[in-house]
């Protein structure tokens, strides 16, 4: 049995960071399949993408504001790897994914959309505790957002 390639270069000792770029680097250089512009709908209108990428939005924000959790980081590169593949295999090219994830407007409207979320869920920047308990209820759930997390 062969060993998985990332597990191989961790056990020697190869930095964290390393081994990201690595799987990232791959999940670039694969070619997007040739598709009609004018068939896609816009990236903010792909659910799938766009929750994937609300749900890495609240666990980060979680691991910021909360001193009891911390990120998998590991699942969270890969889980973004795995969306943008998937955003390639609806037809949008690298260019096209980089440049909604970078979009002010964007950013704007998914902040707009996390602070909605929270202030749902009764949570408060001035209260970290109300981060932490959002995060244990997320975590308790295996919701997308919870699976990124870990309680120490």
């Amino acid at each position: 049995m062969q060993p998985v390639i990332g597990l191989s270069v961790i056990s020697r000792g190869m930095p964290r960071a390393a081994v990201v770029a690595v799987l990232l680097s791959a999940c670039v250089a694969a070619p997007a399949p040739a598709s009609s512009a004018a068939a896609r709908p816009h990236l903010r209108d792909v659910t799938e993408i766009n929750d994937g990428l609300f749900a890495v939005a609240i666990a980060r924000e979680i691991k910021d504001h909360c001193p009891d959790i911390t990120a998998r980081y590991f699942r969270a590169f890969n889980f973004l790897a795995n969306l943008k593949r998937k955003a390639r295999d609806l037809g949008y090219t690298n260019d096209e994914i980089d440049a909604y994830v970078e979009n002010d407007e964007e950013k704007a409207r998914m902040r707009a959309r996390g602070e909605a979320y929270l202030a749902a869920k009764d949570v408060s920047y001035d209260d970290p505790q109300s981060f932490c308990a959002l995060g244990r209820e997320e975590i308790k759930k295996s919701s997308q957002i919870g699976v990124l997390l870990r309680a120490k």
